[in-house]
């Protein structure tokens, strides 16, 4: 089975005070396989960020499902949730979301300390988490005291630090200028291919989509394009 898997995926929104309601994602069905760098591309509305946050466990689907690992996760309480997206999903976002008061170090070992790791197995994770985007000799320093793409590849080694199952990524060279954007991207490049971590990006830029292995396309909330197939008709 696939590591991660959408079936008949839907999300719809009720309009507040009003008599409509808006269909975010319709009729989605995606298998991503171990080791897939897949980006999810579309315009404004298309549904590529719902999309993402029901993949993720953070928005839940009015309809179908999502499986990964074989679970589903519409069918979790909201703690065995948590615990999922704790254990098993690493989020890299626009803005980095690292804790101004805490060392980078801190920052990326802050997942574990949560999950109820003792501090030093939870220090020796994060170095080791931070070396391997080449962070480790920025780790006493805070993020202020470090640059944009220095403070994405910290937020991509706590992504990392738990071992997850998928990392998702949600436009995480927007906030970028161009040459830490092409940094950023080949650290998730050759994460994918040296330890077969796999990632679903987010991204509106097509350049940072086309370095991906896997591009899919939304449309009005529908898979319009996927390069793992042929083109999906979108009505």
């Amino acid at each position: 089975m696939p590591i991660l898997r959408t079936e008949r995926l839907e999300k719809t929104f009720d309009t507040s005070g009003a008599d409509t309601s808006v269909v975010a994602v319709r009729d989605v069905n995606l298998d991503v396989e171990a080791g897939e760098f897949l980006a999810i591309t579309g315009a404004s509305g298309s549904g590529k960020s719902t999309l993402l946050h029901m993949l993720g466990g953070i928005t839940r689907p009015s309809g179908g499902r999502v499986l990964l690992e074989g679970v589903d996760l519409a069918s979790l309480g909201d703690d065995d949730l948590a615990a999922i997206r704790r254990r098993r999903i690493g989020f890299v976002f626009q803005r980095y979301n690292l804790l101004p008061e805490l060392t980078l170090l801190e920052n990326v070992a802050l997942p574990l300390v949560l999950d109820g790791r003792n501090a030093a197995a939870a220090d020796a994770a994060a170095r080791e988490s931070l070396a391997a985007v080449g962070m480790d000799h920025r780790a006493s320093h805070r993020p202020d005291e470090l640059s944009g793409g220095e403070q994405q590849r910290g937020a991509i080694a706590r992504a990392l630090v738990t071992s997850p199952a998928i990392v998702l990524a949600d436009e995480p060279t927007g906030a970028l200028d161009s040459a830490n954007s092409a940094r950023v991207v080949e650290l998730l490049q050759r994460l994918v291919a040296e330890r077969r971590q796999t990632v679903i990006m987010v991204t509106h830029d097509a350049t940072v989509a086309a370095a991906a292995g896997r591009v899919v396309k939304m449309r009005d909330g529908r898979v319009a394009y996927d390069s793992a197939s042929v083109e999906v008709p979108v009505s």
